[in-house]
């Protein structure tokens, strides 16, 4: 990005992501927004023709993996008795609340750009969500001194002799793969020191298609001017995905395809092989 602690370019996608949650059923009113309804209701024709032309749409992929990762921590939380976990880029999700909701215990973060931190916060400040067990924090994942640093916001909201699940949905995609993987070195460095910790991701493979392959190549281009970043796919498919993870310092990693929850979750189907796929990362 050109700008990492400004906040409004990746604003914008957060906002039409939250709507996406919204009209599905999956959000909390406090949580919609004006700009996000409208996103959506602009976007709607486009997501019509790449679902008529490539079998799937952005509706399709945020469902998909919002779902299975919502599936994966309750599987850690119930598998590992985890009971804290930090969203970074939680934008407009409504996973917190629902978290909350199902676990009153559990110690939830969310963080974000401070722009979008501050917007997050009085949402939920106004209906009267947060407590010492749900907090909302800024975060600048590309700092590397100062308050706002990965390492220094894990040291400050979490509990050192616990593990954690550290959730990054719909960040990913916004950096080069030279600069995410500094912030996965990072993170498998943070998670080191909490052993039995567990990072959920996803990543969105480049299509095999030409005519696809070109349509999201243009499409990633007009985002990227959009959200001020460079938004790229990195990888061809589920092993080089996998072995690019480990080599980040992971030791433990699984990528998962959608098509092996369709039987076990409310997700909706891509036609043919889906684009995203959920990286499931262990300390």
């Amino acid at each position: 990005m050109k700008n990492p602690s400004d906040s409004f370019g990746i604003s914008f996608t957060a906002l039409y992501t939250g709507a996406v949650w919204h009209q599905n059923g999956l959000s909390d009113d406090s949580l919609a927004t004006t700009q996000g309804r409208l996103l959506y209701h602009l976007m709607s024709p486009f997501e019509a023709a790449s679902r008529l032309v490539a079998g799937g749409n952005l509706r399709t992929f945020l469902l998909q993996r919002h779902l299975i990762i919502d599936h994966l921590i309750h599987k850690a939380i119930a598998d590992q008795g985890i009971t804290q976990i930090i969203e970074i880029a939680c934008g407009m999700t409504p996973r917190g609340l629902r978290l909350r909701q199902r676990y009153p215990l559990l110690h939830v973060v969310e963080a974000d750009l401070p722009d979008m931190a501050a917007r997050k916060a009085l949402r939920l400040l106004a209906t009267d969500r947060l407590s010492q067990y749900h907090q909302v924090t800024p975060i600048d994942i590309l700092a590397t001194r100062g308050e706002y640093t990965l390492e220094t916001v894990v040291e400050r909201v979490l509990d050192p002799a616990k593990p954690f699940i550290v959730v990054t949905e719909g960040l990913t995609s916004y950096f080069s793969l030279d600069v995410i993987s500094g912030f996965w070195r990072r993170l498998a460095g943070v998670m080191a020191k909490h052993p039995g910790s567990v990072y959920l991701s996803e990543s969105y493979l480049k299509p095999r298609q030409p005519l696809i392959r070109g349509g999201l190549d243009a499409c990633a281009q007009v985002l990227g001017a959009m959200t001020r970043s460079q938004v790229s796919f990195h990888f061809s498919d589920s092993d080089e995905t996998k072995r690019h993870i480990e080599a980040q310092g992971f030791p433990e990693v699984h990528v998962h395809n959608p098509e092996d929850f369709y039987d076990q979750l409310p997700i909706p189907h891509s036609r043919g092989t889906p684009f995203v796929r959920i990286v499931e990362a262990r300390s």
